[in-house]
């Protein structure tokens, strides 16, 4: 197919991964028909994302790839009041309860609500050429056989309709029903992987004051040997949005008291003091998320004519920030398998999408088995990695060029391994070469 082509496609969720589907698609199909179930009549969280109410970090090679498909995106979301920051220069972040040294890394730090990003990018993709949105509207199956899925049942206010549709591509996130639906059809489903994490949240917002953290954004402080951490981020109309969490059923509470408790039992006293000066604006809310799961479209056989992404094929734990990232390098991925052609789309998408998730499942999964409690196979890979990262953490208080190469990794900007360069390497392992 060659941009502005035939046929029809058909997005599953109005989301980040499925909105970012529809523009890429768009090029190489007539008509691209987004189905959501949620109604967009207000501007808050919506009921098909519980946690929209949460703190969202969109890590820069998300944004860049956005700002690739939407050129301009960035820029209209700071007009809308979302800030934008050099990342360590006007963001402060901890690792293992050590300021990370400010130094320029070349990444912009967006920080803005679900809702905003959101509401940016669904108003972007439906300006491209036939592109369609459908509210208050579920999917309830796919149509075809084990071979080739040619269209999807949708319900739309309990009456079904049957659509036809030369790719249906399903973005509707972790509860997707994707492998039910396959299976219905004798199609071959996905093996799952599952790390339980029993993470749990607590959210609020504060009214900003230009002297919170010296004139500074925003304020990350990963979970300590105890799993909490939490994050402060300056977002539209000059708020703190605060989310404090826990891991392994250990989880913040909601009432204002014993919100403030937990946040002073965090790796750094900066959330902390924000929560016990600043301007309550809302009621605490909670989010429970159990475990990160992976299903390995990509050794199963596929058929035709339907593809997977984003949460959909792999949800991470929410503490590293990856959800979003990790799904518009999926559309990307899709971007150029479309770019060749439709022939066996699905197993050279799975193959492809496979190896940017792996990048961020083995430094996810890796970091959460750091805590005993999580069940998993330590291998001595592991082991030594997240010793080795332990280092690093360390060093990234006093050396800027670690700093800068750990935050880069982090944002999925550079490979991890660019930690293991020599140049890195010995400034990690050999304190003396680095204070030198």
């Amino acid at each position: 197919m060659s941009a502005g082509g035939t046929g029809h496609a058909i997005v599953l969720g109005a989301g980040i991964a499925g909105m970012l589907s529809a523009r890429v698609l768009s090029e190489y199909f007539e008509r691209v028909t987004v189905i959501e179930r949620d109604t967009f009549d207000a501007d808050g969280p919506r009921r098909g994302v519980p946690q929209a109410r949460h703190l969202h970090g969109l890590l820069d090679r998300g944004r860049t790839i956005i700002e690739e498909l939407h050129p301009g995106f960035t820029e209209e979301a700071a007009a809308l009041g979302a800030p934008t920051a050099e990342a360590l220069i006007g963001t402060r972040w901890y690792l293992s309860g050590l300021r990370v040294t400010p130094t320029e890394t070349g990444l912009t730090s967006l920080m803005a609500t679900r809702p905003l990003l959101e509401s940016v990018l669904r108003r972007r993709t439906l300006a491209a050429p036939g592109v369609e949105l459908r509210t208050a509207a579920a999917a309830r199956a796919l149509i075809g056989d084990a071979r080739r899925i040619t269209g999807v049942v949708i319900a739309r206010e309990e009456v079904e309709q049957a659509v036809a549709a030369d790719l249906v591509v399903d973005a509707t996130g972790k509860a997707s029903r994707s492998p039910d639906w396959l299976r219905a059809l004798g199609a071959a489903t996905p093996r799952e992987e599952r790390v339980d994490v029993d993470l749990g949240y607590a959210s609020r917002f504060y009214r900003r004051t230009p002297e919170d953290l010296d004139g500074q954004s925003s304020v990350i402080i990963s979970t300590g040997p105890n799993g909490r951490g939490g994050g402060a981020i300056r977002v539209e109309d000059d708020r703190w949005h605060v989310t404090l969490a826990g891991m392994l059923g250990d989880h913040p509470p909601v009432d204002p008291a014993g919100f403030a408790d937990f946040a002073a039992t965090i790796a750094a006293p900066d959330i902390h003091r924000i929560v016990t000066s600043a301007e309550p604006l809302d009621d605490g809310v909670p989010h429970r998320f159990r475990h990160a799961v992976r299903r390995r479209f990509e050794r199963s056989h596929a058929p035709e004519g339907f593809l997977a992404v984003g949460d959909a094929v792999c949800s991470f734990n929410p503490l590293y920030a990856q959800g979003m990232a990790v799904a518009a390098q999926q559309v990307r991925v899709l971007r150029d398998c479309l770019a060749v052609g439709t022939v066996d789309l699905p197993a050279r998408f799975y193959a492809a999408a496979a190896r940017v998730v792996d990048v961020a499942w083995q430094m996810s999964t890796g970091s959460d088995l750091r805590y005993p409690g999580v069940v998993g196979h330590r291998t001595a890979r592991v082991r030594l990695t997240n010793a080795y990262v332990g280092a690093a953490h360390r060093a990234a208080h006093t050396d800027p060029r670690i700093a800068r190469t750990f935050l880069r990794v982090a944002n999925l900007v550079e490979p991890p391994a660019a930690l293991l360069r020599p140049a890195i390497a010995s400034r990690i392992l050999l304190p003396g070469r680095r204070n030198r």
